[in-house]
């Protein structure tokens, strides 16, 4: 899970009566990069997305039409979300707040800071270390490992400066499963 800035609500008047305006969906997809905001899979290419209700409708119905309790997510985190919610350990809302706060990446796995309950009520209850997340970040890492190899063994000053901007594309927010490759970047940089 990355930051994510919210833009200001392109049809609030259509809000009013219907959380699903397809200009405000459209608004919060790009804000999330087409990632879901939770587990940054990419989204539209196998998927319409959901809307999600941050604080969920059923317990907070008065925020059910509130920009700011929106975001855009995958369907499978938005089954294991739910209604769940916790006024105590609310989730991470990577539209307000730093996920880097609550979450950190070790290899494929995503995990709470420590001390942090809302990043480890967060990754449990939403299921952000799933079979076929770890397997996804994992052909990811190594996508970003092999780039770092080929850096290392190219002699050529030209070619070698060519794939590590390719590299650096591949760390950007709009990547999916950014935090995860990133950290492993860091990590893979001090190795070599």
């Amino acid at each position: 899970m990355i930051r994510l800035h919210r833009p200001p609500c392109p049809d609030a008047r259509g809000l009013m009566r219907d959380y699903k305006v397809p200009a405000n969906k459209a608004a919060l997809r790009a804000a999330s990069h087409d990632k879901c905001m939770y587990c940054e899979s990419k989204i539209s290419h196998t998927d319409f997305g959901d809307i999600e209700h941050h604080r969920p409708k059923a317990k907070f119905p008065h925020f059910a039409f509130s920009w700011d309790n929106l975001g855009f997510v995958c369907g499978r985190c938005n089954n294991s979300k739910s209604d769940k919610w916790s006024d105590h350990t609310p989730f991470v809302d990577p539209f307000s707040d730093d996920p880097s706060d609550h979450l950190a990446a070790l290899g494929e796995w995503v995990f709470h800071c420590n001390g942090s309950e809302r990043g480890e009520y967060t990754w449990r209850e939403i299921g952000l270390n799933r079979p076929e997340l770890i397997e996804r970040r994992g052909e990811r890492i190594k996508a970003i490992r092999d780039l770092l190899d080929k850096v290392a063994r190219t002699q050529n000053a030209a070619l070698s400066s060519l794939i590590v901007r390719e590299l650096e594309a591949e760390l950007l927010d709009d990547k999916e499963f950014s935090m995860v490759c990133r950290a492993a970047y860091r990590q893979l940089r001090r190795t070599t």
